[in-house]
């Protein structure tokens, strides 16, 4: 798969499947934030595309009782990693993805305005896959190559108290090791 082709804030090698859920960035705004975070839908259930369904607003509130916890919410990323590395993309890296919530990260506030949002399937705190990995390793460096990238942290780093995800399962140093970008760019670990 090619992580180099892009149109528009698009990724061409990843599946497309548009979300509602999105806004336009402030003026000015400099993407310069990668979020990673971690979702499965029901929780600890893999491979149901109930996230695809729920970033595009078609989850059934009633398929499953976890469901109805979450009923009615809007949000999306910019990207979800499946368990088999597979890349699917909701929203226009140049729009503004409804996935951070009440954040703060480098000084600022509403990580939303600047970040990129990378959801992981997976269960915050537990572990993921190679192949997990080595997409958020090309992707990253991509979205590098595209804007003007020079911080990652997980959910946990922009919300904490309110998330937890990615978690302890999440490798930090094997991410850091894959991207070969300097320490600064990453959270304490």
């Amino acid at each position: 798969m090619r992580f180099d082709l892009w149109e528009k804030g698009w990724l061409q090698a990843a599946e497309k499947c548009e979300s509602p859920n999105f806004g336009a960035r402030p003026p000015k705004a400099t993407i310069d934030l990668i979020v990673v975070h971690a979702i499965s839908l029901p929780p600890g259930q893999f491979g149901t595309h109930a996230v695809q369904q729920l970033f595009t607003n078609q989850l059934d509130w009633d398929a499953h009782p976890y469901f109805q916890s979450i009923r009615g919410l809007e949000v999306s990323a910019h990207f979800f990693i499946e368990r088999s590395g597979k890349v699917w993309q909701f929203v226009s890296c140049d729009q503004r993805a409804w996935h951070a919530g009440a954040s703060s990260y480098r000084g600022r506030s509403n990580c939303n305005d600047d970040s990129i949002g990378i959801e992981l399937e997976g269960l915050e705190g537990e572990t993921f896959e190679a192949a997990q990995y080595d997409s958020l390793t090309k992707l990253s460096q991509s979205l590098k190559q595209q804007y003007p990238i020079v911080y990652i942290a997980g959910h946990e780093h922009i919300a904490p108290g309110r998330k937890k995800d990615p978690g302890p399962g999440f490798d930090w140093a094997l991410l850091q090791k894959n991207v070969a970008w300097p320490p600064q760019y990453f959270p304490e670990f």
